[in-house]
């Protein structure tokens, strides 16, 4: 493939400190925690299990990191601001049946804005929720997605992959993967336009989507997908690596994600532990330069920051990225929080990115 060609459309400058908006709710998050007992015993146990390997105790583990998340969806999805995502959108459903592992059909959940309704040819928005490829359902996001399918002015997918670790690595992938197909061969039908699809998605959804980038390249089909849009991704095992040398970020939550990968996605760690689906950032050069056009968005204090910051420099080498885009003074997710700075910015973000990339 040649070399893409950036318009090098972003010059965020990083600000050294977490925005003030995103501190203040930090700090009631951990207020709200406090007064809660059961809340912090739950958080302490999780600390305990996080060294403990057994399968009763990741089945625990598992239970308690889904159940300890549920109360932040339940906050944010009931953000005044997020119900135009609905009202501007008509949400329908298809299903994808696959095989890689067992007959399966794939739940997808599809929002067309309203204004997109009676066209054809409209582009696809394929994207895949985050949650640590352990948690989370594209019902949980779906308030967020339907909001991204107006500002990106798609069609979009929102793929309801299958979970680790009841479904191992690389399937939960391939569920995702098969989705991609899907889309691009029924392009016709489903009223979208084969020659403008994107993938996207955030954190554990990155993940997939990255992993999914591996597979088209494998396959010769990275010219199936305009653009790919992944978003503070996992990319690979720098969790492994001296927390000493670790950002703040980085250093919290390593040990989570060192049990994530080792004990909940991978089906054997260490037969898995070279390969780019396991960890996406260990893709080889040659796979690399077989990727659609890139755009990484990542945070300035995320958790991920080392990772997809490499992992741009080596698409950029590839000749396949055309953005790195970092927002300045967010965290992790804190820009997918309405009313914040960082959504602000987010939102504009995506809407020049669809513009001058996908729509153009």
């Amino acid at each position: 493939m040649t070399r893409v060609d950036s318009k090098n459309l972003f010059d965020f400058k990083p600000t050294g400190q977490i925005d003030e908006d995103v501190q203040a709710m930090d700090s009631q998050f951990e207020a709200m925690m406090e007064d809660s007992p059961e809340t912090m015993e739950t958080m302490n146990r999780m600390q305990e299990l996080q060294e403990k390997h057994d399968p009763e105790s990741n089945a625990e583990y598992i239970k308690l990191f889904r159940g300890v998340s549920e109360p932040f969806v339940q906050w944010l999805n009931g953000n005044e601001a997020l119900k135009f995502g609905g009202e501007e959108t008509v949400m329908t459903s298809i299903k994808v049946p696959t095989s890689h592992c067992g007959e399966y059909d794939v739940s997808v959940e599809v929002y067309t804005p309203k204004e997109l309704v009676n066209e054809t040819r409209r582009g696809a928005y394929i994207y895949a929720h985050g949650g640590g490829a352990v948690s989370f359902s594209a019902a949980d996001v779906r308030p967020g997605v339907q909001c991204q399918a107006v500002h990106m002015n798609m069609v979009t997918f929102n793929v309801d992959y299958r979970l680790a670790p009841e479904t191992k690595c690389p399937n939960n992938i391939k569920d995702y993967y098969e989705v991609v197909k899907y889309v691009s061969k029924n392009a016709e039908s489903l009223g979208v336009d084969p020659a403008k699809i994107v993938l996207s998605g955030e954190s554990g959804g990155g993940y997939i989507v990255l992993g999914t980038l591996v597979m088209l390249a494998e396959q010769g089909e990275g010219d199936l997908v305009k653009l790919a849009m992944p978003v503070v991704p996992m990319v690979d095992d720098y969790c492994f690596s001296d927390p000493l040398a670790m950002t703040v970020e980085e250093r919290f939550s390593h040990a989570e994600q060192r049990k994530i990968y080792q004990y909940m996605i991978a089906a054997d760690f260490e037969q898995q532990k070279t390969s780019p689906y396991l960890f996406p950032g260990k893709a080889s050069e040659e796979l690399l330069e077989k990727f659609p056009p890139t755009i990484i968005i990542g945070a300035e204090f995320d958790g991920f920051i080392t990772e997809y910051t490499r992992f741009s420099s080596r698409i950029r080498r590839a000749g396949r990225l055309l953005e790195f885009v970092v927002l300045p003074g967010c965290t992790h997710i804190s820009f997918y929080i309405p009313g914040t700075k960082g959504n602000n910015t987010f939102i504009e973000v995506i809407k020049t990115i669809a513009r001058e990339y996908v729509h153009c």
